[in-house]
C-alpha cells in the first residue's frame, strides 16, 4: 500500500512538472530559425504556395533580422534583445504561414 502511494505521488508530481518543462522550450538559435524559414520558403515555392516575389520579400525580411541580430550581438545579446528577435521571428514565421496558405498561387 505504501508503495502504491509513492507511485501515485510520483505521477502527480510528474503531471505538474512535465507541462512546465515543455512550455520552457530551449531558445532556438537565430541560425536554426533562419534555416527553418528558408526550408519553409523553398517548400512553398516548390508546391506553388508562394510566388517568387513573395519568397524574395520574405527572404529579404529574414536577412534584415540576421543583420539586426549582428548589431545586437556586438555588445552582447541582452534578454530584451533576445525577446525582440523572438517576437520579430514569430511575426515573420506567421507571414510565411499566411502567404503559403492564402491560396492565391495554387497550381
Amino acid at each position: 500500500m505504501n508503495r502504491l502511494k509513492t507511485v501515485i505521488a510520483g505521477l502527480g508530481l510528474a503531471a505538474v512538472v512535465v507541462p512546465g518543462l515543455a512550455s520552457a522550450a530551449p531558445w532556438q538559435s537565430i541560425n536554426q530559425r533562419q534555416a527553418r524559414l528558408d526550408q519553409r520558403i523553398d517548400q512553398g515555392i516548390r508546391s506553388g504556395a508562394l510566388d517568387r516575389n513573395e519568397a524574395r520579400r520574405l527572404r529579404q525580411e529574414s536577412r534584415q533580422l540576421v543583420a539586426l541580430e549582428g548589431r545586437y550581438r556586438r555588445d552582447g545579446l541582452s534578454a530584451s534583445e533576445r525577446r525582440d528577435l523572438d517576437r520579430r521571428y514569430d511575426a515573420l514565421s506567421a507571414r510565411v504561414r499566411f502567404d503559403k496558405h492564402d491560396r492565391r498561387h495554387r497550381r
